[in-house]
């Protein structure tokens, strides 16, 4: 059966967000949305921000920050429980669109039967189809009324399989000035103006610090060791994370590094290079125009698994030198990277200690970066949430889809 909505100036919309990054994605679409349905319901899966907007929260957000091939095998008993569960409710309602956000290891198959069932749905924020397997976008259409994409590259890749794909700007870049503040950043956290900072980021979760924190926090100390003057701040994503970090941290030579509960985006506005983890905090860090140095590691079960099934479709993974190879910038790498066994304090420090004693360089890439931060805006006009609301408001008002067979 096609789903109307039984009141278009008043309709019920479902949001489901997977973290943290997509629970500040949803306030500030619930905030858009609000403006163009002052009277509507906002309910599903949220955080705390999505429910300071008047969101209804069914589930802990936290019930969906799993990561990785055998993180997700490792809970997926609970989650296929929490997704039936989730799913009789939303058919139960039927509301006027579900707006998926980001975790698409479990928003795609809720999306895929639910719009099989007649109901209007949207991905918010496009798996990286640029980097794994494109024909991923077939099976994101069969899930999605329509994606929503940060990236400028994506729009074409999913129309190529005739999918409604819509670039709609990327919200970090509406929070980034085009020229940031060092000495503004530096005068908030107490650093000197003329010492060389470094902001180390090993992750925001606590497995990622349980994976790399202690190769991070060994290539700041041969940083430290090489460069005296160096002062060190090291951002806590929470309570726990900052535990851990406490511990690597302790007797650390030297002048100790500066551990902050949150301000991460201070902390890379201040400093003159970032060593950090490879995910959205790069993209954080070259919004902030702010060089680095970037290391992952995934688990080993996780890695082996991507490579035997040659799922991985590019051979650079930071998100800035993505960036900067789709929109022209040549294949030179922006930004160092080192990926699982490459990922040790050796190649880390030797890189950020080149980073931070190349001052031509770093202006290079500052410049690199205010280019591809304008790209980000794609000459859109406005936030990127405002967009997104748009993109939602013009399916919600569309009279009949056509409906999805359940055989897809």
């Amino acid at each position: 059966m096609q789903h109307t909505p039984s009141s278009t100036d008043a309709p019920v919309i479902a949001l489901i967000a997977g973290e943290d990054s997509g629970d500040q994605l949803g306030a500030e679409l619930i905030e858009a949305l609000r403006t163009r349905y002052p009277g509507a319901r906002f309910v599903g899966i949220g955080g705390r921000r999505m429910l300071a907007q008047g969101f209804e929260s069914w589930y802990d957000i936290r019930e969906l920050s799993v990561m990785g091939f055998a993180e997700v095998v490792k809970h997926l008993p609970r989650l296929l429980g929490l997704r039936k569960a989730l799913l009789g409710k939303l058919l139960s309602l039927r509301p006027a669109v579900v707006v998926g956000i980001d975790a698409p290891d479990f928003n795609l198959g809720v999306e895929r039967k639910l719009k099989a069932a007649g109901l209007r749905t949207v991905h918010y924020v496009s798996p990286s189809v640029w980097a794994w397997r494109e024909k991923r976008a077939e099976k994101i259409g069969r899930s999605a009324d329509r994606v929503l994409c940060l990236f400028p590259m994506e729009p074409p890749i999913y129309a190529k399989h005739g999918i409604d794909a819509r670039f709609v700007g990327h919200p970090l870049a509406d929070r980034f000035p085009m020229v940031s503040d060092r000495a503004a950043a530096r005068e908030t956290l107490g650093l000197p103006h003329d010492a060389p900072v470094l902001a180390v980021l090993p992750g925001s979760r606590p497995s990622e610090i349980e994976r790399v924190g202690a190769i991070f926090i060994a290539a700041a100390r041969r940083v430290a060791e090489a460069m005296p003057a160096v002062r060190i701040v090291v951002p806590s994503a929470n309570e726990r994370v900052h535990a851990q970090l406490q511990a690597l941290l302790a007797n650390f030579p030297g002048t100790s590094p500066i551990l902050t509960n949150g301000q991460a985006h201070d902390v890379m506005l201040a400093a003159d290079a970032v060593l950090l983890a490879s995910g959205t905090a790069t993209l954080e860090a070259m919004l902030a125009k702010r060089p680095m140095v970037v290391g992952y590691r995934v688990s080993p079960t996780s890695y082996r698994i991507a490579v035997a099934l040659r799922m991985l479709k590019t051979d650079v993974y930071s998100l800035p030198n993505i960036l900067a190879r789709a929109c022209g910038l040549g294949k030179r790498l922006l930004v160092p990277e080192f990926m699982q066994d490459e990922c040790t304090p050796d190649n880390l420090s030797r890189a950020t200690l080149e980073l931070l004693g190349d001052s031509e360089r770093r202006g290079a890439i500052v410049a690199a970066f205010e280019f591809l931060h304008q790209e980000l805006r794609g000459g859109l006009e406005g936030r990127a949430a405002d967009h997104a609301a748009d993109a939602i408001a013009d399916l919600i008002a569309v009279p009949d889809l056509p409906t999805a067979s359940a055989g897809h």
